[in-house]
C-alpha cells in the first residue's frame, strides 16, 4: 500500500466526531497506554486508534463503502505515526519551517470548501458544534505538522532526478503485453477575450461603488456591513473578508490596489474583470495581503458579446492569412485569460504540466470544439464558454487551435518519453523516500512498547 498521512480530510473527519473522541477520552483515562516512543514523542495506543477510525471514514467516503477494520491496518497507522514523528524531528534538524501565515492560509482555503458543500459558515458551526474561530484553532497544529512533513519530503524528492538510460530501462521491464494502451490525445491552444460592458451598464455599477466608497469614508459605515448587504462576490457573507493570499493569486489590478494601501486604509473604486472593487487593506506580510472588499458586478445580460466575437474573429483572420503572424505570438499579446496568455495560449493538463490531453478527459465545452478541428493547424470559430471556477467564473469567448492530434496506440518510448519518465521518476522518489525514511528511524530513537510481529514492521498505508 502507498504511504499516507493525515490528510486534510482526516482533520476536519476528527472534527466531525465530537462525540466520539470525548467518549474515547473519558475511556482513555483508565485503559491508555504508551505503545510506541520515538526520540521525546510519546505515542498512545489511543491516537493510533482514533486514527485509525479517520482512516476508515475517509475510505468509506471516498469509496461509498465500510471499510473493515484489520490488524495491518493498526499497525500501517502505528508506522504512519512513528514516521510523522521521526521526520518532524528531521525538520528540526534542517531548519524546515512554515510561518503561521501559510498554515492559516491553507485552513482558511479548507474552511471556505466546507462552507461551500454545506450550504453557509453558520451550517458548518451548527455540524461542527464549535465556532468557526474554534475550528481554526482545533486544526493548526495538525496542519502545520502535516505541511512541514510535506515540505520536508518535496525538498528530498526535488533532489532526486532520472536519466534517460534509467528510464529506458524502466520502460524495457514492462513486459510487451502490460503496456498500456494510450488514449487518443490532442496539443491545443486558445485566444480568450471577455465581452466589454455595455457602457451605460458599466455606468451604473461604478456609480454604485462610489456610492458605497463614500458611504464608508464620509458617513461612518464599515466595509464589513456593506459588503454582507450590497456585495456580489463569493466573501460578501463573511463581511467581504480574503484571508492572507500572495499576490499573484489575486487579480492585477485588486492586488496592485490593494498593495499601495496602508493597513486600515481604504483604496479609491479598483476595476477588474470581476467588476468593480472597493477595498481595505488590514495588513500585509511580505508577498500576501488580508483584505475586506465590496464588489460591485455588471450584470451578465450586460455585456457586449458581439463585440467578443468580432474581436476574435478579427484576430483569427490576421493569422490565418500573415504568414509573420503566429497563434502563440497574438495570444501572448492579446488573450485576455493570465493562466493561459503567457503560455502562447498552450493549455496544459492541470495534473502534469503535460501538453497532450487526453481527448476523453476534455471539459465538454471543449470536446465539441475539438471535434470539428480536422487537420492539425486548424482554428475554430469563437465560442462561449466559462472562465475561471465556481463563483469566480464568468461568461467569455475563444477561439481553440489544433497544435497536435495523436491517435491512440500502445506506448512505445519515443512517442510516449514524458509520460514514461513522469511515471518512472515517480517510482525512484518513491522507493528512495522509503529507503530514506527507514535510515532515519535507524538514526533515531525509536522503542516499540508492544510486541509487534516481524512480517508488520516497516509497513504503511
Amino acid at each position: 500500500m502507498n504511504k499516507i498521512y493525515l490528510t486534510f480530510l482526516s482533520a476536519f473527519i476528527l472534527l466531525f466526531m465530537p462525540d466520539w473522541s470525548q467518549a474515547q477520552e473519558a475511556q482513555n483515562e483508565s485503559i491508555d497506554q504508551i505503545v510506541a516512543v520515538v526520540n521525546d514523542h510519546i505515542i498512545l495506543k489511543s491516537e493510533v486508534d482514533q486514527q485509525v477510525q479517520q482512516y476508515m471514514l475517509q475510505m468509506q467516503q471516498q469509496q461509498n463503502q465500510r471499510i473493515p477494520f484489520g490488524e495491518d491496518m493498526w499497525y500501517a497507522v502505528l508506522q504512519n505515526i512513528v514516521d510523522r514523528n521521526i521526520m518532524l524531528d528531521q525538520a528540526k534538524r534542517d531548519s524546515v519551517e512554515i510561518s503561521n501565515q501559510q498554515v492559516d492560509q491553507q485552513i482558511n482555503q479548507r474552511i471556505q470548501q466546507t462552507i461551500q458543500q454545506v450550504g453557509s459558515e453558520q451550517a458548518l458551526e451548527q455540524q461542527m458544534g464549535k465556532s468557526i474561530v474554534q475550528i481554526r484553532a482545533d486544526l493548526r497544529e495538525n496542519y502545520r505538522e502535516q505541511m512541514i512533513v510535506q515540505r520536508l519530503q518535496q525538498q528530498k524528492r526535488n533532489e532526486i532526478q532520472i536519466t534517460r538510460p534509467e528510464v529506458k530501462a524502466y520502460f524495457e521491464n514492462i513486459p510487451q503485453d502490460s503496456l498500456p494502451t494510450i488514449p487518443e490525445q490532442v496539443s491545443l491552444s486558445q485566444i480568450v477575450i471577455t465581452p466589454p460592458p455595455l457602457e451605460d451598464a458599466r455606468q451604473q455599477a461604478l456609480e454604485r461603488a462610489r456610492q458605497l466608497r463614500d458611504s464608508l469614508i464620509n458617513h461612518g459605515k464599515t466595509i464589513e456591513e456593506l459588503a454582507r448587504k450590497y456585495s456580489d462576490g463569493p466573501s460578501a457573507s463573511d463581511g467581504g473578508k480574503l484571508p492572507l493570499m500572495s499576490l499573484d493569486e489575486l487579480v492585477s489590478e485588486y492586488s496592485a490596489a490593494a498593495s499601495a494601501l496602508a493597513p486600515g486604509e481604504i483604496s479609491k473604486v479598483v476595476e477588474s474583470s470581476f467588476g468593480f472593487h472597493v477595498i481595505r487593506l488590514n495588513k500585509r506580510v511580505g508577498d500576501q495581503i488580508d483584505t475586506n472588499h465590496i464588489l460591485i458586478t455588471i450584470d451578465e445580460e450586460s455585456y457586449d458579446d458581439q463585440a467578443a466575437i468580432n474581436r476574435l474573429k478579427a484576430l483569427k483572420d490576421s493569422i490565418q492569412t500573415n504568414e509573420d503572424v503566429s497563434f502563440a505570438d497574438v495570444a501572448r499579446e492579446h488573450s485576455e485569460d493570465p493562466n493561459t496568455a503567457p503560455l502562447g495560449g498552450r493549455l496544459l493538463n492541470p495534473q502534469t504540466g503535460e501538453r497532450l490531453l487526453a481527448l476523453e478527459q476534455l471539459d465538454p465545452a471543449l470536446y465539441r470544439i475539438v471535434l470539428l478541428l480536422e487537420n492539425e493547424g486548424d482554428i475554430s470559430e469563437p465560442r462561449s464558454f466559462q472562465l475561471g471556477q465556481n463563483n469566480n467564473s464568468k461568461r467569455a469567448f475563444r477561439i481553440v487551435r489544433l497544435n497536435k492530434h495523436v491517435e491512440e496506440h500502445v506506448a512505445n518510448f519515443e512517442q510516449d518519453y514524458n509520460r514514461i519518465k513522469a511515471v518512472a521518476l515517480q517510482q525512484k522518489q518513491q522507493r528512495m523516500i522509503e529507503s530514506w525514511i527507514a535510515d532515519l528511524r535507524d538514526e533515531m530513537y525509536v522503542e516499540y512498547k508492544i510486541h509487534i510481529p516481524e512480517n508488520y514492521r516497516n509497513m504503511n498505508l
